[in-house]
């Protein structure tokens, strides 16, 4: 009680020094925060609402601060209890009362680093980082530290597989991992959730065996009080009807009206034999006990549900029998699923398709191939040469470099492909920066190098982002003749490669005819950056650096 009081009194200093101190409320209150972390939320309707309003008149002063010390000394006491001082996570320390300005309650009620009252030490609690633009949530491949571990800024605490590739996470801090929460495996961790706890003694590390993140933000969030309590919603007492359903009409069996002969309508009678009816089971409504039409359909029905039901009971029976396996979703394929529905979804797509001669192309090859091959280095597939002829395209019609934005088109100055591959995870896109200023030889050194990484799932962001424009080749690896691929967005065109095939075609006199080959391109383009007319233009710049490799070397 007696460090209450000096608190209080030091307050009361601070109060009679500025008698017309204005209060800035946000919500309808306002938080005060001590030196030693503890604060007091008031509604604006209490006796600080009062104090404030009344110009602090020594009678409310008094009463206001008696009913503070109550409050704080349980507050206060415990923190003596520890030994130690309650610290928040967010703001500077600060000697003497500080009225916040400008922050709302639900901005104030942060996360404590540690909870004064449950014995816990100085901790710091690790959340799952966003570690690339369009990460929400992350899978934790691998503890590279074990609990009791010391770390170090930049070490590595663990792998963590994002949505387009498995990402190594750096300690930024000096400690001991103290706590791992979310195990080797652990799926779907939403960004920002707690993963692991560092201590910055060793010794606090079994304090946190039972540590749950869940619990101790509980109990912080019980102990801070709000300055705008919500009621609770009142608890709906719903009245459970019971539902019957309708008895059918025609279920029991009746007397005939005399004897054993039983009265019926000719067209009761007529529909009963069309649907092997006994007459003996059916109650009639009509006159003096007499069947009738109606009272046969309704036994149809009736009878009509129990056949569905029990047919529907079958197909069940028979759809349990079905083998299948379901395959859970890897982040990349579900990223890409939500990329391309959206990208299907708000771009007006259109495509054109060129055929190109590839005759001096492979030519070329293979020449570039031999000299390849006596000077030690790797072999030049066509993608590379269709890479190179893209790149160069793009530097000669920079329109289709360029990318949508509600306010304006942006147009890259850097020629930057994205190179479509498929791995047993899903379908990545490494890219290959300034491939218009790159020889043909590094960028197949950097397609080769790119593919394995996204095989091996260990890409990293910068091995992905930045990208201008798409190439996709499905004609060398698959045999496929010409497709349509969808806009990787924020871009505005992708180039679909086919396979290169041979033709006969016209020779120079009537009767001569020659081979050749030809590849099918086909350009998807999002209309609203890229015109037809601009479209077509790239194509012919395309194919003239095709058909003419040699062009590509000037």
């Amino acid at each position: 009680m007696a460090y209450a009081s000096r608190i209080i009194n030091h307050s009361k200093k601070q109060l009679g020094n500025v008698p017309n101190l204005l209060l800035r409320q946000e919500h309808g209150g306002f938080v005060r925060w001590f030196s030693n972390g503890t604060r007091f939320s008031v509604d604006k309707n209490d006796d600080i609402g009062k104090a404030h309003r009344n110009g602090f008149a020594p009678a409310e002063k008094e009463r206001l601060f008696s009913s503070m010390a109550e409050t704080s000394e349980s507050s206060f006491g415990a923190s003596r209890k520890n030994g130690r001082r309650t610290t928040m996570q967010m703001g500077n320390p600060v000697s003497g009362p500080l009225l916040l300005k400008n922050v709302s309650c639900s901005q104030v009620l942060a996360r404590r680093g540690f909870s004064s009252d449950s014995g816990l030490p100085p901790h710091q609690e690790i959340g799952m980082p966003s570690l690339s633009p369009t990460m929400t949530e992350g899978n934790i491949a691998r503890w590279l530290k074990k609990e009791g571990d010391k770390v170090a800024p930049g070490e590595v605490l663990c792998e963590v597989e994002t949505d387009k590739a498995t990402v190594e996470m750096e300690c930024m801090e000096e400690g001991f991992l103290a706590k791992i929460l979310k195990e080797e495996g652990a799926k779907e961790i939403q960004v920002g959730e707690v993963i692991a706890i560092t201590v910055e003694d060793e010794d606090d590390i079994g304090k946190f065996k039972d540590y749950s993140p869940s619990a101790s933000d509980g109990a912080a969030a019980a102990k801070e009080p709000s300055t705008s309590t919500t009621p609770p919603p009142p608890k709906k007492e719903a009245a459970e009807e019971v539902v019957r359903s309708p008895e059918p009409k025609t279920s029991k069996p009746s007397a005939a009206p005399s004897g054993d002969r039983i009265f019926a309508s000719p067209l009761a009678k007529s529909l009963a034999e069309e649907n092997n009816v006994p007459l003996s089971s059916i109650k009639g409504t009509g006159p003096d006990g007499h069947i009738v039409k109606a009272d046969i359909e309704d036994y149809l029905a009736s009878r009509g549900k129990e056949v569905s039901a029990a047919t529907t009971k079958g197909k069940d029976t028979t759809a349990a029998s079905i083998d299948y396996v379901d395959i859970p979703h890897t982040q990349i394929r579900k990223v890409t699923a939500s990329r391309l529905l959206q990208s299907k979804q708000t771009i007006p797509h259109y495509y054109l398709t060129v055929d190109t001669c590839v005759d001096k192309l492979m030519d070329l090859r293979v020449k570039l191939n031999a000299l390849q091959e006596a000077s030690g280095g790797k072999r030049i597939s066509v993608n590379d040469l269709v890479i190179k002829a893209a790149a160069l395209a793009l530097r000669k019609v920079p329109q289709c470099n360029s990318s949508w934005t509600d306010n304006y088109i942006r147009q890259y100055n850097n020629v930057n492909i994205n190179v479509a591959v498929q791995t047993d995870n899903g379908l990545y896109v490494p890219v290959v920066r300034d491939a218009d200023k790159k020889g043909l030889s590094k960028i197949g050194e950097e397609v080769k190098h790119l593919a394995q990484k996204a095989k091996e799932n260990s890409l990293k962001p910068e091995d992905y982002e930045g990208g201008s424009f798409t190439v996709s080749n499905l004609g060398g690896p698959f045999g496929i003749k010409q497709f349509c691929a969808i806009i990787n967005p924020p871009q505005s065109g992708i180039l679909a490669v086919g396979s290169a095939e041979k033709r006969v075609i016209p020779g120079l006199g009537p009767d001569e005819f020659k081979f050749a080959s030809f590849m099918s391109v086909t350009l998807s383009c999002d209309h609203r950056v890229i015109d037809g007319a601009i479209g077509a233009e790239w194509l012919k710049a395309f194919k003239g650096y095709i058909e003419n490799p040699e062009s590509m070397l000037l």
